[in-house]
């Protein structure tokens, strides 16, 4: 690719091409939403997520900012803001990775295997490494009522300024 603004398009119409639900945010490529299912054969199964992107204007060389923008109990996930915290995005990213991959690969893999030994949610931490079993319970619980959330949302739906009422959006 010749441009990261002709890489950035490429990307996001390779997301939005997938089986994705992608929603754009303004005008741009740079901010979109994209509805997220939990990963096959995890706690997370039966849960779906509005995840939020914004791409710096040094895409791909600059990784993108990922967030959950309704509620879930992770060890590695910001209760209140929704931040993620995964290396491959935070630290180790590379022009070789995509948005497909961030979606298929490493959302996935950091669903299916949390890290407990470095919580941005200390309380799920905790619970995971104290009482598994309640743990898997109220993951589960949280899944069913994001779930619920997202299709009153989506069936109350007036238009793009809907997304002032989810929960865990931040304020601009």
């Amino acid at each position: 690719m010749s441009s990261p603004s002709k890489r950035r398009e490429m990307d996001v119409m390779k997301l939005m091409m997938s089986d994705y639900n992608v929603e754009m945010i303004n005008d741009g490529l740079s901010e979109f939403n994209v509805e997220f299912h939990g990963p096959k054969e995890s706690l997370y199964e039966a849960g779906v997520w509005k995840i939020r992107v914004e791409l710096p204007d040094a895409y791909p060389y600059k990784s993108p900012s990922i967030g959950f923008v309704n509620k879930i109990f992770h060890p590695n996930v910001d209760e209140l803001s929704g931040s993620v915290c995964l290396d491959v995005i935070n630290q180790s990213w590379s022009p070789m990775f995509d948005l497909l991959n961030v979606f298929e690969v490493f959302l996935p893999q950091l669903l299916l295997y949390p890290n407990p030994s470095d919580p941005l949610n200390g309380d799920a931490a905790s619970l995971m490494m104290k009482d598994p079993k309640q743990y898997d319970e109220k993951v589960k619980g949280e899944d069913e009522s994001e779930e619920d959330e997202i299709s009153d949302n989506e069936s109350g739906s007036s238009g793009k300024d809907d997304d002032d009422d989810v929960a865990g959006h931040a304020d601009p």
